[in-house]
């Protein structure tokens, strides 16, 4: 078959050495965001309750430290629409220093806020402020620092270095955990006065060190040679609604179980093991410790096996187990043994890399390159807001409506899981697409398979 785009022969052609080199960028990139970001949620629901808005009930002011959690995920739609604009037509790699930089910015601000006692509601105001620029930064790091790395990955082999900037994740929430279970070993009083900041503040070093190792890494060889064939979008996100809604929609169904699911197991499951059942607040967080370890290594793995198997399967299968889980996980943490407690987590993360591994390489083969910046970070971002963004407020008001019953969270989910299945079963097989010429970036025919044309 005569091949349709330099562009994706060229990304072949790429020294294996170089292809590492993006990836690993991209993880560690990729990694600090998402420390900032997940520094957030473990303080929203162990802290900002306390400090932030003290005079309320505990659950409720859970549910008003989650809120500020969610407006974080208001603004990412945000940042995808104006870093993929940029990141279409000037680049991706412009695009990921930029995103660092307001992340850390708005992090290492979090760390000197003065609290409710100190300003009264200026320091929920400025919480939220700060939690719109780290959602805003966010929105605009997950398409660029995928796209680098699936750009430049040869064609077999694009759900396994797509998987890297996945790993971010885990490796974020690891080191967030991590870093603020040490300060949590403080008195009481130590901790709520200095010691929840330090874990903010030390976000400015590891920016520093971002932005330098995205400094070193080239531009993605599709978009470059894409910029020497075809015309620039004129506004990239409108393009892509208008060219690519069907999966732009499925994208955003692909994601509800994957997100909503990722921040009830990490998130939510901090304050139900604190607040309901009652254990340890480090008991807790070593199972998410423990669980992000396991999850670091299973989304390579996932991501490996959708170059061999295909996106949808392992996605969806994936799903299903998620979908299996959604009562026993709820039943595990309810034994209040440690052990169960690790196990459920443990369980849950692996359920939710077999659908975040391959998730890089499937959103970025579903659009045209001209576009793929920003209509793959709208699928993604669009459905954060739904998802990841509300799960935790849901699961909580749940939890309180129904007298700390687990069961209408276990059903919560189940809808988030037959949307995302549904989504899935809809999308075209993507894994032998090419990113090549426009037009031919994709199987479009919303088959189990690529078609002919697309076959690599």
């Amino acid at each position: 078959m005569q091949p349709h785009s330099a562009d994706a022969s060229a990304s072949s052609k790429k020294p294996a050495d170089s292809i590492v080199k993006v990836a690993v960028a991209s993880f560690i990139g990729t990694a600090i965001e998402w420390y900032d970001f997940f520094l957030y949620g473990t303080a929203a629901a162990l802290v900002f309750n306390k400090l932030f808005f003290p005079s309320v009930d505990p659950l409720l002011g859970t549910m008003a430290a989650f809120a500020t959690y969610a407006v974080g995920f208001v603004a990412r739609p945000l940042g995808g629409v104006v870093f993929g604009h940029y990141g279409d037509k000037l680049g991706r790699k412009t695009m990921l220093s930029a995103t660092l930089m307001i992340m850390g910015v708005a992090t290492f601000a979090v760390g000197l806020l003065p609290t409710y006692h100190s300003i009264g509601v200026w320091a929920p105001a400025l919480l939220v402020f700060l939690r719109v620029l780290q959602g805003f930064g966010l929105g605009g790091e997950w398409g660029g620092a995928v796209l680098m790395a699936v750009e430049h990955a040869p064609a077999h082999r694009r759900g396994f270095y797509g998987s890297w900037p996945q790993m971010g994740a885990p490796a974020g929430m690891l080191v967030a955990n991590f870093v603020f279970s040490l300060f949590s070993r403080l008195p009481e009083e130590q901790f709520l006065t200095w010691g929840w900041r330090v874990p903010f503040l030390l976000s400015a070093v590891l920016i520093g060190i971002g932005v330098f190792i995205r400094l070193s890494v080239a531009e993605s060889p599709v978009f470059e040679q894409r910029k020497k064939e075809a015309q620039e979008p004129r506004i990239p996100a409108l393009e892509a609604l208008r060219q690519h809604p069907r999966e732009v929609l499925l994208a955003m169904g692909a994601r509800m179980a994957e997100n909503g699911f990722f921040y009830v197991i990490t998130t939510f499951v901090l304050t139900y093991g604190t607040e309901k059942l009652k254990l340890p607040r480090l008991t807790v967080l070593n199972g998410v410790l423990i669980a992000c370890a396991v999850h670091l290594v299973a989304i390579p793995a996932f991501g490996a096996a959708s170059d061999r198997f295909g996106r949808r399967p392992v996605y969806l299968a994936g799903a299903a187990v998620a979908g299996l889980m959604a009562f026993p996980f709820f039943w595990m943490l309810d034994t209040q043994q440690v052990g169960l407690v690790w196990l459920a987590i443990s369980l849950g993360m692996i359920a939710h890399a077999a659908m975040y591994g391959p998730q890089a390489s499937f959103f970025s083969e579903l659009f045209g390159t001209r576009v793929r910046y920003s209509g793959a970070s709208l699928g993604y971002q669009l459905a954060s807001v739904l998802a990841g963004g509300l799960s935790p407020i849901i699961a909580t008001d749940l939890l309180r409506q129904y007298g700390g019953q687990s069961w209408p969270i276990s059903v919560y989910l189940l809808v988030l899981i037959a949307i995302t299945l549904v989504a899935v079963y809809l999308s075209a097989e993507t894994f032998r697409a090419r990113l090549g010429e426009e037009g031919t970036d994709t199987a479009s025919t919303g088959q189990g398979s690529a078609s002919g044309r697309d076959a690599a």
